[in-house]
């Protein structure tokens, strides 16, 4: 029986990276959050453009001159907008607030001297929301590179296989790269813990 440790589908976009004889750490990052912060405030100004819009149109002013909401009905155009205005803002806080709290970035850290592979992942604000997860390096069987390549959701993944036979995801990347770079990045992992690098 297989299993699947899920870890959440954090994003890996860029790591700094730590390696000597007994040590390999990558710290898992966002390089996209400026780009990933603009997205979001776009989103929000567009949203509560929408909202006010809606709200301004059951009212029957205009709450913003140049919007003449007024000319607008409230059913359906106005209750549509006060819709979407809202779904859009609740939606672009949820992203601006995972951005702040930098949720999914982490490390993953290979410790030949205390013969341990950590996992550590930041979670949603609050206590012992973190994710954090010790593996011992001699239940290690081996790394497993996976690549899935779907019209809307293409994707690759670098997985831990324990001997007990469950798979832990280390680093995926939804973002697809050069197929070599994360082969490479597999073998060099697979290399350290000196086990097979197996392929999907």
């Amino acid at each position: 029986m297989v299993i699947l440790i899920n870890l959440k589908k954090y994003i890996y976009k860029k790591a700094t990276i730590v390696k000597t004889k007994t040590i390999l750490k990558e710290e898992i990052i966002n390089e996209q959050e400026l780009i990933d912060y603009c997205i979001s405030f776009i989103l929000l100004i567009g949203s509560l453009g929408f909202l006010i819009t809606g709200i301004s149109s059951f009212a029957n002013l205009n709450l913003v001159g140049f919007l003449k909401s007024n000319e607008i009905l409230f059913f359906p155009q106005g209750i549509t907008m006060c819709f979407y205005g809202t779904i859009g803002s609740i939606t672009s806080c949820y992203q601006l607030i995972n951005l702040y709290s930098k949720i999914g970035q982490g490390y993953n850290e290979i410790n030949k001297e205390k013969g341990t592979l950590e996992i550590y992942r930041k979670g949603y604000p609050g206590k012992n929301d973190d994710i954090k997860i010790t593996i011992q390096i001699k239940d290690i069987e081996a790394v497993k590179l996976e690549n899935t390549s779907k019209i809307l959701n293409s994707k690759q993944t670098i997985f831990i296989c324990l001997k007990e036979k469950k798979y832990i995801p280390i680093i995926q990347i939804n973002n697809p790269i050069n197929t070599n770079k994360l082969e490479k990045k597999a073998t060099e992992i697979a290399s350290f813990l000196n086990v097979s690098l197996k392929e999907k």
